[in-house]
């Protein structure tokens, strides 16, 4: 089984594991919902993603919900083709129901197709995320990116 293989069976057993309101430990769970977000930023599909987004949640530009899921839906028109590359670098439970992650992402996305083919949007970000447990689904509530190296 190829490595692709492999991580593609890794996120579809994650997402199982995200929406059964499992008994896994909280951190297992946090990593499950980053795994998910990843699938389906690739995927381009907003609905996965705003799936994981409290209703309550506002980022360090003040987006709110509504804003986010426009915001997503011009960078996936933008983007015909988004590869993520995620590392978890710290995750941590404040406070019982509460997890702060630290996660460096390199993004690249191809241009739409009126631009040249070798467009590419390549991009690496340090973001920091806080995630609440919702009745048993944990939900991110804020996120602040902020590009690297720049």
């Amino acid at each position: 089984m190829n490595g692709l293989r492999r991580m593609r069976l890794a996120v579809v057993a994650g997402l199982w594991v995200a929406g059964c309101g499992s008994a896994d430990p909280p951190e297992v769970q946090v990593r499950a919902v980053i795994d998910a977000a990843e699938t389906a930023a690739e995927a381009r599909d907003v609905s996965a993603l705003m799936d994981l987004v409290s209703p309550d949640y506002k980022d360090t530009d003040g987006r709110q919900p509504e804003e986010l899921k426009r915001y997503l839906r011009g960078y996936f028109i933008a983007n015909q083709s988004i590869h993520l590359l995620t590392r978890i670098e710290r995750i941590e439970f404040p406070t019982t129901g509460v997890a702060e992650v630290e996660l460096t992402v390199g993004m690249v996305g191809r241009e739409t197709e009126a631009q040249s083919a070798w467009d590419l949007a390549a991009d690496v970000y340090r973001i920091d995320l806080t995630l609440m447990d919702e009745e048993g689904d944990w939900r991110v509530t804020h996120l602040n990116a902020e590009p690297v190296g720049r």
